[in-house]
């Protein structure tokens, strides 16, 4: 049984270590973050009243609080994937959008206006895979650190992963030390959607494919000069092409 709650509190450590982390990373940028300072344990208000109960109550009171977070961990895998399901994406109205072309190499063609892709979910769902269904169509996002592009350096163009549409140039990639890929400005104003969001209890700007309406990631105002934008995105709504 104490390795057993060991084990739990080690889990309930890394747990809300990663959640913290992710938290944080999600909305800053290191542009501009001052340092901050970490309590150790032992200034802890809640382990030192530990020390000072008896050892039957911490006993007591360090099962009830491990068998309710097994509990817990145990409830949220089994709802999350009906939360998911109670959200399906929604099918866009069908309408006509104007982008501009770019070839592999990332120069300029023409502007053209085509109708939006529409697809079923199912079909979407079929052709992207569940991790990535879930970040394009259902606005999930992918933690921190862990997309493919986020540390990418060459040269090349970032096309839509839905429907290849061209997004962002890697001559505005700049590193924001996020864990995300971050552009100061996407490769033509036409090819993406900014789309208020008010989500999580606060107001941002979700960028979307505009001729797919795929989820791409949000966009702040704390980048880099000329823009001063992070368009902060997904590396699951993305495909990369390297330029020759």
């Amino acid at each position: 049984m104490q390795r057993m709650a060991q084990a739990v509190r080690v889990v309930n450590n890394r747990r809300g270590e990663s959640s913290d982390f992710t938290e944080t990373m999600m909305f800053d940028s290191d542009l501009d973050r001052e340092p901050t300072h970490v309590r150790t344990a032992a200034t802890c208000p809640a382990e030192q009243s530990s020390a000072a109960a008896p050892p039957d109550m911490q006993r007591r009171v360090f099962l009830a609080t491990s068998i309710a977070t097994i509990a817990g961990l145990v409830i949220w895998q089994w709802q999350r994937p009906a939360v998911l399901n109670a959200s399906p994406a929604a099918v866009p109205e069908p309408k006509d959008v104007t982008i501009i072309l770019f070839s592999d190499d990332g120069h300029r063609l023409k502007q053209v206006r085509i109708p939006m892709i529409i697809k079923m979910p199912d079909q979407w769902r079929q052709q992207l895979g569940a991790g990535v269904f879930d970040i394009t169509r259902n606005a999930d996002t992918e933690i921190a650190y862990t997309g493919k592009y986020w540390n990418l350096h060459d040269k090349g163009i970032y096309r839509c992963i839905c429907c290849d549409n061209a997004l962002f140039d890697s001559a505005t990639k700049f590193d924001s030390g996020t864990g995300w890929p971050s552009f100061w400005t996407p490769i033509a104003k036409e090819n993406v959607t900014e789309i208020r969001d008010s989500t999580l209890g606060m107001v941002r700007t979700a960028v979307a494919c505009t001729e797919c309406d795929a989820h791409l990631g949000h966009v702040f105002d704390d980048g880099p000069e000329p823009t001063g934008l992070r368009y902060c995105m997904n590396s699951a709504s993305l495909r990369f092409v390297k330029r020759t």
